[in-house]
């Protein structure tokens, strides 16, 4: 599971649906739950947690996507599997690792220290801790 340290910027709900918005390495995220029962206010801080099969990734994006969350990242390393590649991701601090197929990785010509955007849909993310105010690191 991937983490991401980031602060609760806005919270929207309605019914039973939930928008939060986060600042992580000064990028805004956005999370999309539903049933959301946890005690959440604004400037909370929070680990997100997001699968490295949930991360996307992007060369260059031309037009508007739907997908919230489009992360600028550096890749560090590229693990290519017989079917899978997993990418290891540079986001600021943190460190993102994403699997997608070989053959993708190949077609994008994938390279160690490319810019890439990692892409991650808000109904992805998962809140996995809130942190007490004190504590401020990325893990």
């Amino acid at each position: 599971m991937n983490e991401i340290r980031a602060k609760i910027t806005d919270i929207q709900s309605s019914d039973n649906l939930s928008v939060l918005s986060f600042d992580a390495n000064t990028q805004t995220m956005r999370l999309m739950a539903l049933g959301l029962n946890l005690p959440l206010s604004l400037g909370s801080e929070v680990l997100l947690g997001v699968k490295s099969s949930n991360i996307s990734l992007a060369s260059s994006i031309q037009g508007e996507l739907s997908i919230s969350n489009q992360l600028p990242c550096n890749i560090e390393s590229l693990e290519m599997g017989t079917l899978l590649c997993s990418v290891r991701l540079r986001f600021g601090e943190c460190l993102l690792r994403s699997v997608i197929t070989k053959a993708s990785a190949l077609k994008m010509g994938l390279h160690e220290q490319q810019n890439i955007i990692a892409l991650i849909k808000a109904s992805d993310l998962s809140i996995i801790k809130i942190f007490p105010t004190s504590e401020t690191k990325c893990d």
